[in-house]
């Protein structure tokens, strides 16, 4: 059974650079999923995401290729098969959550990253994004991060309380200590 790391968290709750921290301090890969999304300023093709047509993603959604998929903020989002393994770390909305749950592997751990409105509105802004849709994601993720209506998570972690090297650190000690390591 693999052994990962998955993160859920609004968006600008920190889960990338937490993951891309990860990766530099303690080699956990971050799955690259796949997105219908537009390109950000900064990101990288096959580095950030596998940036796809909706169409390319129907059709490996169709053929089965992907462990989870959804719908979020007018796009589509996946992990592939190809993307899943050891020491990996994903990203995931509550629905991604819920797809790798339903595989019963004890060595998947999961961590939500409560962060209030006023701190992902500010990293919002502080990387560009545009007031209509900063205000869009604060609206729709009110529901969708719920924490009431979230599926099981091994952790929650307060992502306002702590800078991302403390939180990479503890995230990790956790993902250690489930594994019995």
């Amino acid at each position: 059974m693999v052994e990962m790391i998955l993160l859920v968290g609004a968006s600008a709750s920190g889960k990338t650079e937490i993951a891309k921290r990860l990766a530099s301090a303690f080699s956990i890969t971050k799955a690259i999923t796949h997105t219908t999304r537009p390109m950000r300023k900064g990101e990288r093709q096959d580095v950030d995401y596998h940036f796809v047509t909706v169409d390319d993603f129907l059709a490996l959604k169709e053929k089965g290729g992907f462990v989870e998929t959804t719908f979020y903020n007018g796009n589509y989002y996946g992990c592939s098969k190809a993307e899943t393994g050891d020491d990996k770390c994903i990203i995931l909305d509550p629905a991604g959550i819920s797809s790798f749950l339903s595989l019963h592997n004890p060595n998947i751990v999961t961590f939500f990253l409560r962060t209030s409105d006023a701190t992902r509105e500010y990293r919002m802004r502080l990387r560009g994004d545009e007031e209509e849709s900063i205000r869009k994601r604060l609206a729709n993720d009110k529901d969708t991060f719920d924490e009431k209506r979230l599926p099981h998570v091994d952790y929650v972690i307060d992502a306002d309380e702590e800078d991302v090297p403390t939180l990479t650190e503890k995230i990790y000690s956790l993902y250690q200590k489930r594994l019995g390591r």
